[in-house]
């Protein structure tokens, strides 16, 4: 198993509740294909300012998440990431 950092900007633009969902949607993932979201492993940034304009938005949400996985586990990830509307940027790194 190998150690990943998560960072994605979720839409500012959405409730609380849905960032919250979002926020848990991605580590159950995480979570059912195998790996393990670490201890104090979700960090929850909030609302920042971007350094530039995305899709004419000033602000996201931020959240850093550190888990483990298998080698398949952050394609996966990428795929649901990319198809989430609430999502408006990501990266992954192997640590």
């Amino acid at each position: 198993m190998n150690k990943y950092e998560i960072l994605y900007i979720i839409d500012n633009d959405i409730d609380e509740e849905a960032k919250n969902q979002t926020v848990d949607k991605f580590k159950n993932l995480v979570l059912s294909l195998g790996g393990t979201v670490e201890e104090d492993g979700v960090d929850v940034w909030g609302t920042k300012k971007y350094a530039y304009p995305i899709n004419y938005k000033t602000e996201g949400y931020y959240v850093l998440m550190n888990f483990q996985a298998a080698e398949s586990v952050p394609a996966e990830l990428e795929r649901q990431l990319r198809n989430a509307d609430a999502i408006v940027r990501f990266m992954i790194i192997r640590k």
